[in-house]
């Protein structure tokens, strides 16, 4: 994509009503160079099948979000409550697709404090990570924290800035933990800009949508059309010195003018041109 320096990713959530076949064979169609991949669209029994269409296809994975992410109970995935067994089952992702994933990062967040309880949260986080990164480091992934807007408090985690995810970056403390960089969960944050490029080399996953006041937990717009400052957003993150994939990440779900209900052929062609003209034009997004 000419003057747009990223590599330009879809991930899975954006085109939730197609199934994970049809993502990779329209996506490859319509130009996109990397996917971030759902477990939720994978299918364990043919997980080979899956994944040699998406070695034919030519994209490339930027990242991976497994179906149990987070360590404590979330709204978005609320079994198993108990945080032991949702270890376990991250771990069984992070060893059934780390085969087909080789570098790439698995997104994880802290889940939902019981209670009211953050620094219980936080510290749960922190002790599962420190169990999770060597891992990780085995099997030759790596994982991205990810902070998440602060509407998702108290149902889906327990923290919500750059700053707040670096701490417990820099608490653990370990090659294979980055952050992951969602411009629609944190350009509300005081400074984002600068908090961006202190974290500088710790970004390993860039997503990207942009924001009206939300109708739903999932009402995300098109990059271009909302109120997001992608422009100077994106411009911080090419000065901490990210290189990868921006991914296009978009929910659209129990909303009436659903993005999810429209063309999804045309909406990953609008996102590629938005991101060309809001990189180049100051202001813009």
């Amino acid at each position: 994509m000419s003057g747009f320096p990223f590599a330009f990713g879809m991930n899975e959530f954006t085109t939730q009503p197609w199934p994970f076949e049809e993502d990779i064979q329209r996506y490859a169609a319509l130009g996109v160079e990397t996917v971030e991949l759902c477990e939720s669209k994978l299918d364990p029994q043919r997980v080979d099948e899956q994944m040699a269409l998406l070695k034919t296809s030519g994209l490339k994975v930027s990242s991976f979000q497994p179906a149990v992410r987070t360590f404590g109970a979330s709204k978005m995935m609320p079994y198993p409550q108990e945080p032991g067994r949702r270890l376990a089952r991250l771990e069984e992702s992070m060893r059934r697709y780390a085969p087909y994933t080789q570098g790439v990062p698995f997104v994880v967040n802290t889940g939902a404090p019981e209670n009211g309880d953050v620094l219980g949260c936080i510290t749960r986080t922190i002790d599962a990570l420190r169990r999770l990164c060597p891992l990780a480091a085995e099997l030759g992934i790596t994982l991205s924290l990810e902070p998440l807007n602060p509407t998702s408090i108290n149902y889906e985690t327990a923290i919500w800035t750059i700053d707040q995810a670096l701490d417990i970056i820099k608490t653990v403390n370990h090659p294979a933990l980055g952050l992951c960089l969602d411009y629609w969960n944190i350009w509300q944050q005081p400074e984002a800009c600068a908090a961006i490029r202190r974290a500088g080399a710790l970004i390993n996953v860039v997503q990207i949508s942009d924001w009206r006041t939300p109708r739903s937990a999932a009402d995300r717009r098109i990059p271009g059309k909302g109120c997001i400052p992608l422009h100077e957003l994106l411009h911080a993150t090419w000065d901490a010195g990210f290189r990868g994939a921006c991914a296009v990440e978009i929910f659209s779900s129990d909303v009436p003018d659903s993005l999810y209900e429209g063309d999804l052929s045309a909406l990953i062609t609008q996102c590629r041109a938005a991101l060309e003209h809001i990189w180049t034009h100051p202001g813009a997004g």
